[in-house]
């Protein structure tokens, strides 16, 4: 198949994989608006002004909780990375976009409308379930009798699921994500040592010294910020250990382990042997936290296969949907929700 594209518009970035270069690219699922509708800048130039743009610029995130906020903004960015740096040449050609499972039908065809309803018209659209689509990135073979579980850690959502014979026997979209530790390491240092840090800041620690245990104190790694001072009103620098990013964010991790913990009580004894043979699957651009997997293992007394491409699994599946024809059948039309 040629002149082919998987999507994957996820809260934090937008991938697509162009089946003409075999490449992915990746850009920040961000776009900055002047005078209401003029994009200004989009991608990583946008992320770089957040937090930073005056009023008249308005940086925004189109992608909420996984389904789509902004459709207007989301269409003009999208089509823009298609064309520039994607390279791509959307007329006659085949698109397949994951979409979180548990959404709505409404929220799923805005996904669709995307393509379906824009001056460019494209030989086809179909949607593929976002968890099939990462399992396939992983490598698996979805459609075997085998019980597989995957754990999906996205910047909003978490999406944990049960996949056997190419269908989900369990699966659960949580409204949690690395944005909510981000705003859990800002609540945290406000509260415990009245800096006010912003949210950039705060995703700056969680990934540079972030850790899902307790480090050793003599080997723990630091890191000098900036914020302001409750107090004083003014702006200091401060050093923030991993410790102090550790005790913002245990307790939400700590909620993560016990909705895995529930999912796995309600697994079939068949599949949960499975599972505990091979492993559950930890992806998604959050999940690279330091020591997550162990963590996971510690809770579940299962082995945790930690992905290699954890940000891009998604989009790396899409491309097995498109080029390999034993999966394109994970690709649907939502005009007859029918497997095409």
């Amino acid at each position: 198949m040629s002149n082919a594209y998987g999507i994957d518009m996820g809260t934090v970035n937008l991938k697509i994989y162009n089946n003409n270069t075999d490449d992915v690219v990746s850009v920040k699922n961000t776009i900055s608006i002047v005078e209401k509708d003029q994009m200004y800048a989009y991608g990583d130039s946008a992320y770089s002004m957040f937090e930073k743009a005056p009023e008249s610029i308005d940086v925004s995130f189109p992608i909420v909780r996984g389904v789509i906020a902004d459709f207007d903004n989301m269409q003009t960015m999208l089509f823009e990375v298609l064309e520039k740096e994607a390279k791509g040449r959307l007329k006659g050609s085949d698109v397949v976009i994951a979409v979180p499972t548990d959404i709505t039908e409404v929220e799923k065809k805005a996904f669709y409308d995307m393509f379906a309803k824009s001056k460019i018209k494209t030989h086809s659209v179909c949607l593929c379930e976002k968890t099939l689509a990462v399992a396939l990135g992983l490598g698996l073979d979805i459609t075997e009798p085998t019980g597989i579980m995957v754990v999906d850690f996205g910047g909003d959502t978490t999406e944990i699921s049960v996949i056997s014979l190419g269908g989900l026997v369990l699966t659960e979209l949580l409204p949690f994500g690395g944005n909510m530790l981000d705003d859990a390491i800002v609540t945290y240092m406000k509260r415990r040592y009245n800096l006010v840090i912003g949210r950039k800041t705060a995703c700056q620690l969680k990934e540079k010294i972030g850790s899902a245990l307790p480090q050793q104190t003599s080997s723990e790694e630091s890191m000098v910020i900036v914020g302001r001072d409750v107090v004083s009103g003014l702006p200091i620098e401060m050093p923030v250990s991993a410790t102090m990013v550790y005790e913002g964010i245990k307790d939400d991790l700590t909620n993560l382990c016990n909705s895995i913990k529930i999912i796995l009580e309600k697994v079939p004894p068949e599949l949960a042997k499975d599972i505990v043979h091979s492993g559950i699957y930890l992806t998604g651009g959050s999940s690279q936290i330091r020591d997550l997997n162990t963590l996971f293992t510690q809770v579940t007394n299962i082995k945790v296969n930690s992905a290699e491409y954890a940000a891009d699994t998604s989009v790396r599946g899409l491309k097995r949907v498109l080029t390999d024809s034993k999966f394109s059948k994970f690709g649907y039309s939502m005009k007859t929700r029918i497997f095409s």
